[in-house]
């Protein structure tokens, strides 16, 4: 287990005692722009580790370890112990107390291993040998650990605030403390990412500056959770999983170095960087709630929208990014991901969320202004996106060697699969992203008509979108199975595995309502239901495993979408199925929904079993039970008002959410569930 603290993209994950030890395989240490600044940070009093007695991690950003020395047997007898109060906020702070508890006066030696590799985050994931050359310099109450590749200049600079001796592999502290007193040192480490000039590249950031406190941190994040709408609700893990998710949300925001913008990174510790699909499905989510904090991301992301052929990165004229990197392997070139556009559903996504934005906002500004990109995004859906020009959306990465196999949102390797447990050849072409391509001309239709002047392009749209739900309905469908394929091969051939994106068809509207209620089935269905969520993959499937990451775990933010979409076509009991499941796992997490859970019955556990390597804070996961609350209170907007619907699950009691902002200005929404020997609810 370890436990993490983070302000924006940088963050520090260590053992339960706040220790990092160097580690080639997990990401452990210090970073931030995805380099390893601290690898070890190691305390021993007199020699010996120490074992934590508590830890007090309720804030994201500071925790406290009250350790002790000697095994757990030993605790009884310890008459010194040691508390680590620590903080984040660009650098990292480390208060180190020891305290004795004897009557005696007492020497200690105190010693913290120090030390940084200055890892690449993909570096851990895939070991390579460092290029560059890392150096030591030892000062007055001062470590400096610097390391240099070509221009790539990185540091890592750890002062103390108590005399001691240092030495290029830490500081060791000779102390007397009197009976029943204290010493302490703060440990301050600062994070130097250099520029051409010579300069912290952060240090010009309009409100990071390289350094916050944790009051300015405490401070934002305050601030911008009191702008959320206030939830009033009698179902305690609904209240606990809203309060978490606006405090990991404002928690994962960082600042962008190119735009000096507040963008939402999509996970720790993996993925603390701007992802696309990530950060358009979080902004869906968090929309009705928090809409400014919509735009950086809509702009970022057409900023950054692919302009030429680049086999590399998988960049194509009109594509929206898949990952933002700042690490030395983007920078030289080992890795295609400064940026990297190897995801084939971020592009109609980006079109998605810019109509939902403009539907409960009003913001006509900004649609109008990014209509080129809006129109070479649907562009690329029927020109690069359709790579064997059958009408559907095709992905193959032009990058064999270090490009993404997969570039749906199961982008690991072996996630589309037949029944049977094969993998099918590329390209492919998966159902959830013709559902998407389908939902993005529709809107695409909407903003065409109403804000470019252009209701020529608007009438080919709807008549493009028209004719590729026509002919998704006939190509994808399995009758005698009662689903939607998986997806097509190369050949055309069904890949037909049961699996989770059969609720995404739900969400974009391209499945015919004659066929909504077998998918209804299926989804709450013994097979993909686990009583917990909807699995990503049937249990009776080849590859069906419940830990495995894409192949039967529960992924929150997957159901929030199968949640909405069984909303959509008004299967109100069956979305509410999955909002009390979610909710009711959320408990076992501390109201934290990790990146994805096992897929074991309920029955099997009585409570959700953790995935090893889950990123948690995660963005989308975060988003989810503001989602399932949009859904359960039955929010959509619609002209200058909020049509508000509510079908809250029984036993969830009252839900009331309060200011919603929109450009109906704000409204309260209530909503009330059945009671078991009711015949109707009150709203």
């Amino acid at each position: 287990m370890t436990v993490s603290i983070l302000d924006g993209n940088t963050f520090l994950v260590t053992d339960r005692r706040g220790d990092v030890e160097p580690s080639l395989d997990f990401p452990t240490g210090l970073f931030s722009f995805d380099t390893r600044f601290l690898s070890t940070w190691l305390l021993t009093l007199n020699g010996e580790r120490l074992h934590a007695l508590s830890i007090d991690e309720a804030e994201s950003y500071r925790t406290r370890f009250f350790l002790v020395p000697g095994e757990p047997t030993h605790y009884l007898d310890a008459k010194v112990s040691v508390i680590r109060s620590r903080a984040i906020g660009g650098s990292f702070q480390e208060e180190l107390t020891v305290l004795n508890h004897s009557g005696e006066e007492v020497e200690f030696t105190v010693r913290v291993d120090m030390g940084s590799d200055f890892a690449d985050l993909f570096e851990i994931k895939h070991v390579r040998q460092k290029h560059g050359r890392t150096t030591a310099t030892v000062g007055e109450r001062e470590l400096r650990l610097t390391y240099r590749r070509d221009a790539f200049h990185r540091e890592t600079v750890i002062t103390t605030s108590a005399p001691g001796q240092v030495d290029v592999s830490g500081m060791t502290f000779r102390i007397r403390v009197g009976p029943h007193h204290e010493w302490s040192t703060r440990l301050h480490v600062t994070t130097v990412i250099y520029g051409a000039r010579g300069e912290d590249i952060r240090a010009n950031l309009p409100k990071y500056g390289g350094s916050r406190n944790p009051a300015a941190i405490e401070a934002e994040q305050n601030e911008l959770i009191a702008r959320a709408p206030k939830l009033g609700c009698d179902c305690e893990p609904l209240a606990g999983a809203y309060r978490r998710s606006l405090n990991d949300l404002a928690a994962l925001r960082y600042e962008s170095i190119a735009l000096g913008v507040r963008l939402m990174a999509a996970g720790l510790p993996w993925f603390m960087t701007l992802f696309g699909r990530d950060s358009i499905i979080t902004s869906l989510q968090v929309l009705p709630f928090l809409p400014e904090m919509i735009p950086p991301t809509i702009l970022m992301l057409a900023g950054l929208q692919g302009h030429r052929i680049d086999d590399f990165r998988d960049e194509e004229p009109g594509k929206i990014l898949h990952e933002l990197r700042y690490g030395e392997t983007a920078g030289f070139e080992e890795q295609p991901h400064s940026p990297y556009y190897g995801s084939a559903d971020s592009t109609p996504l980006f079109i998605i969320l810019l109509d939902e934005y403009e539907r409960w906002t009003g913001n006509a500004q900004l649609v109008r202004q990014l209509e080129s990109s809006a129109r070479a995004a649907l562009a690329w859906i029927d020109t690069y996106g359709d790579l064997l020009g059958t009408g559907y959306l095709w992905y193959q990465t032009r990058n064999p060697e270090t490009g993404l196999q997969n570039q749906c949102w199961k982008d690991s390797w072996d996630s589309i699969s037949y029944h049977d447990g094969r993998l099918p050849g590329f390209p492919r072409a998966t159902c959830e992203l013709q559902g998407y391509a389908y939902d993005a001309k529709i809107r695409g239709a909407r903003l065409a008509r109403t804000f470019w002047g252009d209701p020529a392009y608007a009438d080919r749209l709807e008549r493009e979108a028209a004719e590729l739900k026509q002919r998704f309905n006939r190509d994808f469908w399995i009758p005698e199975r009662g689903y939607y394929a998986l997806a097509l091969d190369v050949d055309g051939r069904h890949v037909d595995a049961l699996s989770s994106n059969i609720g995404h068809l739900l969400w974009s509207g391209i499945v015919d309502e004659s066929r909504a209620g077998r998918l209804a089935e299926h989804l709450v269905g013994p097979r993909l239901f686990s009583g917990w969520g909807v699995r990503t993959l049937a249990d009776d499937q080849g590859r069906y495993n419940p830990v495995g990451y894409h192949v039967g775990t529960v992924w929150p933010f997957d159901n929030s979408i199968i949640a909405w979409g069984l909303w959509r076509y008004g299967f109100r009991e069956e979305a509410g199925k999955i909002c009390e499941a979610i909710l009711a796992a959320s408990r076992y997490f501390d109201g934290r929904l990790p990146e994805a859970f096992a897929g074991y019955e309920r029955s099997l556990t009585e409570y959700p079993v953790q995935y090893p390597t889950a990123c948690s804070p995660q963005a989308w996961s975060a988003g989810t039970p503001l989602l399932l609350l949009r859904v359960m209170l039955g929010l959509e907007p619609q002209g200058e008002h909020l049509i508000i619907d509510p079908a809250v699950p029984e036993g969830l009691g009252r839900v009331e959410l309060l200011d919603i902002p929109g450009r109906w200005g704000s409204v309260d929404a209530l909503g009330r569930s059945r009671s078991p020997h009711d015949g109707a609810g009150s709203p």
